[in-house]
């Protein structure tokens, strides 16, 4: 295959990804059950547990940013993909002149920017009620893109389990989100969590997450930013090829 025909072949199946996404932004976004899911239910698990939590608003303000993307941006595919597979629309969008790659990758986009979109809720309003500085922009930034894109994939990931009702998936994902959240640092210091079991915290993407986006308050982090980073983009990598072999599978 020429050099040309492969930048249109990849041209075109991204223009297919963001088509999917667009559909899934038009229909999806203004559901009660994913405002619910996406945004009330990590707001009030947060007040939940800092009620007694002393923290200033520089620790609290990174936690409240990573509980609404762990859970924003897996909110969408599982509940758009069962709907469509309930409507038949689904095997009109697996027939159609577009890769997995493109479906996988259109899927995770739409999480992906809902999630950007309400993760800065919290961030503005840290900003401007709070008061608090950003030290960094930098790992704020990667932060928010790479913690966003990977729980995406996450959701997309879940979502390939061939059913055709959203709480089926919402279950499963849940079964693995809460432990995720508990054992990231949001609620825990790392710096607090014993060595020995410290290496239960390095299987989350979700430490690596807050570790950046807390680093962009504190200056300071748990671990090298650019080891989020990787380990993020790494995670993200993994959970985008295991969905589409999990697509081929079950729903090709």
């Amino acid at each position: 295959m020429s050099e040309h025909a492969s930048c249109y072949r990849l041209v075109r199946e991204l223009r297919a990804a963001w088509a999917i996404a667009k559909k899934d932004m038009r229909i999806y976004y203004v559901k009660p059950n994913i405002i619910v899911s996406g945004l009330l239910f990590p707001l009030f698990m947060f007040l939940a547990f800092s009620v007694s939590n002393t923290s200033g608003p520089s620790v609290m303000i990174p936690g409240l940013v990573a509980i609404t993307i762990l859970f924003s941006a897996s909110s969408i595919e599982p509940v758009s993909i069962p709907i469509e597979r309930r409507t038949k629309t689904f095997d009109r969008l697996l027939s159609a002149p577009a890769s997995l790659f493109a479906m996988v990758l259109g899927e995770s986009l739409s999480g992906f920017i809902y999630s950007i979109g309400i993760a800065l809720v919290p961030l503005i309003g840290g900003t401007v009620i709070f008061g608090t500085p950003v030290q960094s922009a930098l790992p704020l930034l990667l932060g928010l893109l790479l913690t966003s894109f990977c729980f995406a994939s996450v959701g997309t990931l879940f979502a390939a389990y061939p059913t055709e009702s959203p709480g089926d998936i919402m279950s499963m994902l849940n079964v693995v989100r809460l432990p995720l959240l508990f054992i990231s640092g949001v609620f825990i210091p790392l710096s607090s969590i014993p060595p020995f079991a410290q290496f239960v915290t390095y299987l989350s993407p979700l430490t690596y997450g807050h570790d950046l986006i807390a680093s962009a308050y504190s200056g300071t982090s748990h671990l090298d930013p650019i080891v989020d980073a990787v380990m993020l983009i790494a995670f993200i990598v993994t959970f985008q090829l295991l969905a589409g072999r999990i697509y081929k599978r079950y729903n090709a």
